[in-house]
């Protein structure tokens, strides 16, 4: 068995987002997100499942926090509820919502762990979405005046900061295919979509850095990697080939090119015709600035055959998402992108996996194919920082068992088990085992 070793300042944490672990839905002067509404709308949510308990973080973060110390966590990544501190998006700053954020920040701070707040993690407030949400340009003004307020009231004890959590879903799954909220259907409100969330980064980044200095910003990226899936007879093997290049620059690159190129990807011009009137001069210039590092969340991979349909491999591992057990595809993906664009520092911020666990007789969650999953992938992290590739940090998915979205509490990403009813947390043995590498910097495997 070889030992993989990290580079000494190699940051090691968790993540979360509020909506799923917060509870504490109308409390001490919250507003309603449109997850709130989504999520208590009937028929949305598997089991007619809510966030408005989730893990009951927003009362218990005290115990979380001295759970992460228990791990020997040395980041944990976080979101703000945009709701929580502005009830209407915009106005008056609610201070109870904001202070809980700055005492969960010197909590973590006390037990020297490092703060890393992604301002917006789908849950937009009700009321900009009654006003047309972030199809409307003035969504991406109201969003840069929430990230310099909460750089002003924390930015002396958070450096690291990134604007937006996967974009890409809040462009496809809340405004193409419905699934999330708004949910709205429409092609060309969701292009529309996605040149504003770019657009709302690059204002937020603007206003942070004149807020305060010495802050790093960045953006989080969900990736896959997409390839042929190898399927195809020879005739069709180069209409394969073709179609996930298609899809990596419709979907993949979507966001990466604008923000690091200044440009949309050349194979979706027709796609940027349709919203052609939403592209202002300057805007591109506004949307590249630089980025400090580049948030990469990576679950699995994307196989595309001849009509750019995904397909799943006959002979494969699953998780409960039924998504692919690939590791070697992180490797792949990081080295791709290693080559096609000069980016900044990557932290991988998010992986993980979704699968059944239960409290065993003695008393512990033995999770062997969680565990074996995330070192498969931390091993094929540190081969890719060994090709070169800069990765600074990885933070597993999830901290803690939650509210999986529209699946409700029906998946378990993490690796701290929660027990709804009692809200009792129990280490998995997954999470034994981090806290083992992350005290040795290191990982036992072939």
């Amino acid at each position: 068995m070889s030992t993989h070793r990290f580079p000494a300042d190699f940051l090691w944490g968790a993540g979360t987002a509020a909506y799923q672990i917060e509870g504490a839905w109308d409390e001490d002067g919250k507003g309603e997100s449109i997850w709130d509404r989504f999520s208590r709308t009937p028929g949305n949510i598997a089991d007619g499942d809510t966030g408005d308990v989730a893990c009951d973080h927003y009362h218990r973060h005290a115990e979380d926090v001295a759970l992460m110390g228990e791990l020997g966590l040395r980041a944990y990544r976080f979101s703000i509820s945009w709701p929580r501190v502005l009830p209407d998006g915009r106005g008056p700053v609610n201070e109870a919502g904001l202070g809980f954020y700055s005492r969960l920040v010197d909590a973590l701070l006390a037990e020297e762990i490092q703060p890393f707040v992604t301002l917006h993690h789908w849950d937009l407030p009700q009321a900009l979405q009654e006003q047309g949400g972030w199809v409307q340009r003035e969504t991406c003004q109201a969003f840069a005046d929430f990230a310099a307020l909460m750089v002003k009231r924390l930015g002396d004890r958070v450096r690291c900061w990134t604007t937006f959590n996967e974009p890409r879903v809040i462009m496809l799954n809340g405004h193409l295919q419905g699934s999330h909220p708004p949910g709205i259907r429409n092609v060309e409100t969701a292009d529309q979509v996605g040149h504003h969330l770019l657009l709302a980064h690059g204002l937020a980044a603007q206003a942070m850095r004149a807020a305060a200095a010495g802050l790093q910003v960045g953006i989080v990226l969900n990736q896959y990697g997409t390839y042929p899936a190898g399927e195809s007879a020879a005739e069709a093997a180069a209409a394969e080939g073709a179609a996930a290049e298609r899809a990596w620059q419709e979907s993949e690159i979507f966001f990466l090119d604008p923000l690091v190129k200044a440009r949309y990807p050349s194979a979706i011009s027709d796609r940027i015709e349709r919203i052609a009137t939403s592209i202002q001069e300057g805007d591109l210039a506004l949307i590249s600035q630089p980025l400090d590092f580049l948030g990469l969340n990576f679950y699995s991979r994307h196989l595309v055959g001849p009509q750019g349909q995904l397909v799943l491999p006959a002979t494969a591992e699953f998780t409960e998402m039924g998504w692919e057990v690939h590791p070697p595809a992180l490797r792949q993906l990081l080295n791709r992108l290693k080559a096609e664009y000069p980016l900044p520092p990557i932290y991988i911020t998010e992986n993980g996996a979704a699968f059944q666990d239960a409290v065993a007789p003695d008393g512990r969650v033995h999770d062997e194919r969680r565990l074996e999953y995330l070192r498969q992938h931390l091993i094929q992290l540190r081969l890719a920082m060994q090709d070169g590739v800069d990765v600074r940090g990885y933070f597993v998915w999830s901290l803690l068992d939650n509210f999986e979205w529209t699946l409700g509490y029906s998946k378990r990403f993490g690796i701290v088990r929660v027990d709804y009813p009692t809200q009792r947390r129990i280490i998995k043995d997954s999470g034994h085992w981090y806290s083992r590498v992350i005290d040795a910097n290191a990982v036992e495997g072939d």
